[in-house]
């Protein structure tokens, strides 16, 4: 019996996540060009990280490369930087300089 409640997802917390997420406002997530991460890093990242298709992972990689920046997506304030955060873990560990960054949705 005991086994079985700790292998069962806490239903509730993930609700209440939810919920405070819902309630957020909406930000919006930015890339910016830098002229060192190869495009292939930085698709696999919009793929991966922020679940974007990979048609639409190529045409942000190139939205910023030409115009130095891009937006990839907008999300509840909590969820953005987090994904921002797990973005730039992976860049710096290949030693890439990608950015991004996280500002309100007006």
């Amino acid at each position: 019996m005991m086994a079985e409640m700790l292998i069962q997802p806490d239903i509730e917390k993930e609700e209440e996540i939810e919920q405070e997420e819902s309630l957020e406002p909406p930000y919006r997530v930015l890339i910016h060009n830098d002229d060192v991460t190869p495009f292939d890093f930085v698709i696999m990242v919009l793929v991966r990280i922020f679940e974007i298709t990979p048609v639409i992972a190529e045409y942000i990689t190139y939205t910023a490369h030409t115009n130095g920046i891009a937006l990839v997506t907008v999300l509840p304030k909590t969820e953005a930087e987090r994904r921002v955060g797990k973005a730039h873990f992976a860049a710096r560990l290949e030693g890439y300089p990608l950015t991004f960054t996280v500002e309100p949705e007006d």
